[in-house]
Order: C-alpha cells, then sequence, then structure tokens
C-alpha cells in the first residue's frame, strides 16, 4: 500500500535534515583521515631503518640462526621493539611468541657412484651439495639405480608426466630445477604462455615440488642438476647452505637423502652412460620425454648430527577501532632468521643477511610505529609477525599457516617484505606475482599517488612468488602480496643499474657472509617503499570489501573452498 502524500514529504524532510546535519561531518572525515595517514607516514623515515638493520645484522646477533644464541638476541630484540612500540602481543595466550618446533640436522656425506666395478666418489661442495632430513644419526642408501626423470613434473592439466608410469620406488632419482621450458609453437623464440605460464615459474618448477614429488614415488634419493639460470643463483651460494637443514618436528615424509649435484658432475655421469645431457634435456622439455635409467648405481651414506629446538616466531597485535570488524585480520610479515655462523669465505664467517631480511624486519618495525602512531586504528586489527626459519625452507610461515593463531578466513590479507632495495628511489615497485589478486589493483592506485607504477617481477622464471613467506599464506587461500629487491626504473641512475645491483647481490652477497650493510646504501627507496605498503595495509584494513584471487589464480578454490566452510 503506498504511502499518503503528506507522510512522504514529512519523511523527506526529515532525510534532508538528516543530511544537513551530518554534512559537515562527512565533509571534514575524509580530510581528517588523510592527515592522520599523512601523520602516520611521516614516522617513516630512514634513520630508525637503518638503526634496525644494522642491530640485527650486527655480529652480536651471530647471523640470527634458528635455535642458537642468535636466535634469542632476535626474539628478545623484536620484543622489546614491541613492546616499546606499545603494540599488544600477538598470542591470545598473552605472549609475543608463537613457538614452531624444529628438527635440525647436520648432515656428513659420502657418495659413490658404481658402473661396471668402477667406483668414483662424488666429492662433496665440488660435484655434490646434499644432505638427509630424518632425524637418525646414521641414514643409508644402499646401492640403488640411478634414473632420470627430466623435470620430475607430475601436472595433469597439462598432460605432463615425467614419470610415465615407471617405479622409482627405492631408487636415486636425478631432476632438473624449473619448469620445462615448452616453446610457443607460433613463435619458437618464445615460451609458451598456455604450459607453466611461458618464461614465469610455477610451484611445479620449484626445488620443494621436486623433493616433495620424489619422495610421494618413494625415491630413495633425488639430486636437483644445478644450473644458475633456473636455480637463480650460483654453485657458491648452493655451497654456502652445506650447512644445518631445519624441518618441522613431526613433518612431512623426506627421501632419505636430498640434495644438489653440479652440472659438471652430472655430465660425467651420462656421459660415463652413454648419453648426452644436452639432447636428454632438450627431450625433457617435451612431453614425449620418458624416463632413462643410467645404468649406474649409487650408493650414499649419511652421518648426521641431530637436535631438537623450539623456535620462534614473534607476533604483535594493534586492535583494530571497530568492535564489528576488529576479528577480521590484516597480517604483516618478514622474516627474521639468517644463516648463522657458517663456512668462512674471506675470512668471515657470520652470515649477517643484512639485506634478506634484516631489511624486511626494519620494514616491519617500521609499520608497527605507523600504525601505532595513528590517532584512529583501523577498523580492521593488524598483526605483526615475524618469522623463523624462513632459509630453511619457509617453515615459520608454514607452521602458522598450519597453526594460526587468528582463524585464516577471517585473515584479509598477508602483505610480506623479504629483502628491500637499499639503492635509492624508483619510478616502479616490483610485485611478485603480478596478475593474482584484487591486491594489486590497491597497490596500482596507492602507487598511482606517488607518481608511481607496478611492475611484474622481471624475473620470474626463477620463481620468486614461491620462495617467500607469503606463499603459505597463499596456499591457505589467503590473498598475499610480496616484494623483493630490488626496484625497477631507478632515479638519477644510469641504464642497466638495476641489473648490475641485482647480478652484484646475487653473485657477491646471496646466502653470504657479505651480506652486510654498504655504506653505498641509499634508504630513501625502502622508505618510500615502506610509505606505499603501509597505506595498502590501512586501506584492506578499513576496505569495505574484502581482497580476492583472481579468476585463473591457482589460489582461488582454496580460499572459496575456506570462506564457504566459514559460512556454513
Amino acid at each position: 500500500m503506498p504511502l499518503h502524500p503528506m507522510v512522504m514529504n514529512r519523511m523527506c524532510h526529515r532525510r534532508l535534515a538528516t543530511l544537513a546535519t551530518l554534512a559537515p561531518a562527512l565533509l571534514s572525515a575524509q580530510p581528517a583521515r588523510t592527515a592522520d595517514i599523512a601523520r602516520a607516514t611521516a614516522t617513516i623515515t630512514a634513520p630508525p631503518i637503518l638503526q634496525d638493520i644494522r642491530t640485527l645484522a650486527s655480529d652480536a646477533f651471530e647471523g640470527r640462526a634458528p635455535g642458537t644464541r642468535g636466535e634469542d638476541s632476535s626474539v628478545a630484540f623484536l620484543q622489546r621493539e614491541f613492546r616499546r612500540i606499545g603494540l599488544k602481543p600477538g598470542n591470545p595466550n598473552g605472549s609475543y611468541i608463537q613457538p614452531v618446533p624444529l628438527v635440525g640436522t647436520t648432515s656428513v656425506i659420502d657418495a659413490r657412484v658404481n658402473r661396471g666395478g668402477t667406483s668414483t666418489t662424488l666429492k662433496a661442495l665440488d660435484d655434490i651439495v646434499a644432505w638427509s632430513l630424518r632425524p637418525d644419526t646414521l641414514v643409508t642408501v644402499k646401492p640403488a639405480d640411478m634414473v632420470f626423470v627430466g623435470y620430475g613434473v607430475v601436472a595433469p592439466e597439462y598432460q605432463w608426466d615425467d614419470f610415465k608410469g615407471i617405479d622409482v620406488k627405492g631408487k636415486i632419482v636425478i631432476m632438473l630445477v624449473g619448469d620445462p621450458p615448452v616453446p610457443d609453437p607460433r613463435d619458437t623464440t618464445q615460451l609458451d604462455s598456455t604450459i607453466f605460464r611461458g618464461k614465469a615459474m610455477t610451484y611445479y618448477g620449484r626445488w620443494t615440488y621436486k623433493f616433495e614429488t620424489a619422495a610421494a614415488h618413494g625415491a630413495a634419493a633425488v639430486l636437483l642438476v644445478h644450473q644458475t639460470g633456473p636455480a637463480g643463483y650460483p654453485w657458491t651460494t648452493v655451497q654456502s647452505n652445506a650447512r644445518e637443514k631445519l624441518e618441522i618436528a613431526n613433518g612431512p615424509a623426506h627421501s632419505a637423502v636430498e640434495g644438489w649435484i653440479h652440472l659438471d658432475a652430472t655430465k660425467r655421469l651420462f656421459a660415463a652412460a652413454g648419453q648426452n645431457f644436452d639432447a636428454l634435456e632438450r627431450t625433457a622439455r617435451t612431453r614425449a620425454f620418458r624416463p632413462v635409467t643410467l645404468g649406474s648405481t649409487a650408493a650414499i651414506t649419511v652421518h648426521n648430527t641431530v637436535r631438537r629446538m623450539a623456535s620462534r616466531n614473534v607476533i604483535a597485535r594493534l586492535d583494530g577501532s571497530d568492535p564489528a570488524l576488529r576479528n577480521e585480520y590484516v597480517v604483516m610479515s618478514a622474516h627474521w632468521d639468517a644463516f648463522g655462523i657458517g663456512r668462512a669465505i674471506n675470512g668471515d664467517s657470520i652470515y649477517n643477511g643484512a639485506l634478506d631480511d634484516a631489511t624486511g624486519v626494519a620494514w616491519l618495525l617500521a609499520q608497527a610505529r605507523a600504525f601505532k602512531a595513528l590517532a584512529v586504528a583501523p577498523k580492521r586489527t593488524i598483526l605483526f609477525l615475524a618469522v623463523t626459519a624462513e632459509e630453511a625452507g619457509l617453515l615459520g610461515s608454514r607452521w602458522y599457516g598450519a597453526n594460526p593463531l587468528y582463524p585464516l578466513n577471517k585473515t584479509l590479507a598477508n602483505i610480506n617484505m623479504d629483502a628491500m632495495n637499499a639503492y635509492g628511489r624508483t619510478k616502479s615497485i616490483v610485485s611478485l606475482g603480478v596478475g593474482q589478486s584484487s591486491l594489486e589493483d590497491l597497490l596500482v592506485r596507492e602507487a598511482a599517488t606517488d607518481a608511481r607504477v607496478v611492475k611484474p617481477d622481471p624475473e620470474s622464471e626463477k620463481g620468486y612468488f614461491y620462495r617467500a613467506d607469503h606463499f603459505e599464506f597463499a596456499r591457505h587461500g589467503v590473498p598475499a602480496l610480496s616484494f623483493l629487491f630490488p626496484g625497477t626504473d631507478y632515479l638519477d641512475k644510469p641504464a642497466g643499474f638495476e641489473q648490475r645491483v641485482r647480478g652484484d647481490y646475487i653473485a657477491r652477497d646471496y646466502h653470504k657472509p657479505s651480506d652486510d650493510v654498504k655504506a653505498d646504501w641509499d634508504l630513501a627507496g625502502i622508505v618510500d617503499d615502506t610509505r606505499l605498503t603501509f597505506r595498502v595495509a590501512y586501506d584492506v584494513a578499513n576496505g569495505t570489501v574484502w581482497p580476492t584471487w583472481n579468476v585463473g589464480s591457482e589460489f582461488r578454490a582454496s580460499r572459496e573452498a575456506s570462506l564457504a566452510k566459514h559460512r556454513k
């Protein structure tokens, strides 16, 4: 029944009067909010960021390895800073700590290849870098056939199976790292973007996937052929990682032995078997590839030193200001660990991890200070998570993903920082996994206010999207953004500067003792990126729409299933 015109008239007058009353408040709200954000971002400056980096990367922290005095120093520093900032303990039990149970194994390997009665030793460090993650003091692989399984990929969606039904149980498999690079039939100088995303690496290309699939097939051992391009780092970086290996206690099953084999050693093995490595590598790029038994056996003995430890994620919380939304969360993360004390290089044995990832932790603390400086906290709760054992395989974030302190189906987003741009201001910011989620829309919008643009990872073939802690949130369905050194389009720098600093860092400093604070660092770029990501996180925490994975993202189904379960 329609309302009487007089009633309608009175309602319109009341509505207009209400709008007239609210108008000044509505008009003033946006400038007040903008001023609040400006005050908060003004707290993000280079001196405190540099001081935090210097502290974490100092020799006093002994390289910040999990389960060492370096961990104790790192955790104490983070708790002290979170308290000083005024953040609440992030663990609902009233502490800043989430325990992460780990097992460490330090392996001494003896590997011998036998062919036709002739035994050849694979020299540790020179020919192979291998280990056992099984928590036993003695691990043996009795003489077993060696089988080349191409890229070791089983991907039904691409009609790809590198095992072709062969039984590798108890055998030693040799795999290539990376995705099969399939040429585009329309232009053979390019890769086919419809298969394994062309140039961009998928999870099938990661060494973690290779080890997982080898174990699932029952292989006794798995050796990845090291090639600098697809691996993303030189053999010297592999050698630097010949140290204690960590795994979550009672974690996933592993082959008895895992590791890397040098390309030259691989070619010798293949030649001895009458096989041409280069030819087999080319065949492995096709669906027609079939596993090749090399006609050699190998025996591997591992002597392990085993220790168990209770490592720690450190987490702090800024409660949301909206009672209806404060039980929804935005997680900002970085990893506090580095490689501790290890094999000396040029007389230095402390792997300080200044760029990787003291810069990320300094970013996290700068974010915490900025959010705490807001006059009005965001509507949703912000969690500041510093995780352990990233360098061991994203173990701290993997533990949080499996044992979240706050429901992941109420976690809107994760923003992660791993190794920042310490070489000056840039016109662009590199976002890993461009095109994955609607978070990128926010990033693009906020970058535009700084007259900057968002660009994809220029080295997407190296799979950086799967190599940082945000991945453990993504695989549980939480939309994520992650950033990695360096930026692109440097201001006031010569052409090629980006490629030079990236190349120099990977070759000289990555995972080495020389990853120290450098005299030529320019933190203006870090400040820019920290302010930008602060605004993105602020937008998410105050937004009316939850971030989503884009159509075609491999993580979309996981998120939809999680939210559907929550709605039930």
